[in-house]
């Protein structure tokens, strides 16, 4: 199926640390394991990209799960006619980029694990506990043998001694301990789905290894409040070195998310450039 966005770019979206099982198979082609599915992906051209799924599949799962509703031309056009060099030059680097809506379980462990972790050691330790512990799936499409991230059920089998294994390091205690209370039923992800942002994080930062980081990137590439401005040490250099403290969130008020993005993106590959 092919979809037509001047704001849909693949490499952006792999490479912007808001997932971690998006990885490229050759130039401008990418596999990607989602929701319990795998499709591929190719960039025909700079507002074409293919999809290999249906367009019922399309309808059902992946126009939501890539947020195709939302008019992210809207936001990229009002930062390159801002005032904001910083942001102008971030957005116009990281046009392209969308804001995912992933699992809830998926996002919140993957981002346990990646504190104090680079992308590349993520992904391997998001690859190890889906082979160790998710399910063993076929694309027929494809002939493709994936494996899909493991349920809260599937991954409270797992012992402190086999995450450690995974190489999940102290982690391992944050994500059996936050397991546990999902499975126990002491936090439901489905009501996380329905509350506010505020109440969210709150919510968040109840379970073991979620600080504030953290239960903002959960709010923010799960949960889609876009709202949600996740701080990481990119973006603390950033809103030191560029801004001296100063930046003001409240000029991007209902999509500082998205806003986060661009920045974090431009000065993972630009840092150079930056301050």
């Amino acid at each position: 199926m092919i979809i037509t966005s001047e704001n849909f770019n693949l490499e952006h979206i792999a490479m912007s640390g808001q997932c971690f099982r998006m990885n490229e198979l050759e130039k401008d082609r990418y596999s990607l394991v989602a929701l319990g599915k795998y499709i591929e992906l190719t960039q025909l051209t700079s507002d074409t990209v293919e999809i290999t799924c249906d367009e019922k599949e399309y309808e059902e799962v992946w126009k939501d799960y890539f947020d195709m509703g939302y008019d992210y031309h809207k936001v990229v056009t009002s930062l390159l006619k801002g005032k904001d060099e910083f942001l102008k030059n971030a957005a116009a680097y990281g046009k392209g980029l969308r804001i995912l809506k992933q699992d809830v379980y998926e996002t919140l462990i993957t981002f346990i694990i990646s504190q104090r972790k680079s992308i590349p050691a993520i992904k391997t330790c998001v690859e190890a506990l889906s082979r160790k512990y998710g399910q063993c799936k076929r694309n027929i499409h494809r002939n493709v043998e994936y494996f899909t991230f493991p349920s809260p059920e599937e991954l409270s089998k797992a012992t402190k001694a086999e995450l450690r294994e995974a190489g999940l390091g102290y982690r391992d205690d944050y994500i059996i301990k936050t397991t546990d209370a999902i499975v126990q039923e002491r936090i439901d992800l489905k009501h996380l789905q329905q509350v506010s942002y505020e109440e969210s994080i709150e919510i968040l930062k109840t379970l073991s290894g979620v600080g504030i980081k953290v239960a903002n990137c959960v709010a923010l590439f799960s949960l889609h409040h876009i709202e949600a401005f996740p701080i990481d040490v990119w973006i603390d250099r950033i809103l030191n070195q560029v801004y001296q403290k100063k930046f003001d969130i409240n000029h991007y008020s209902g999509f500082a998310g998205i806003v986060q993005q661009y920045m974090f993106y431009y000065a993972r590959y630009n840092l150079k450039q930056i301050g």
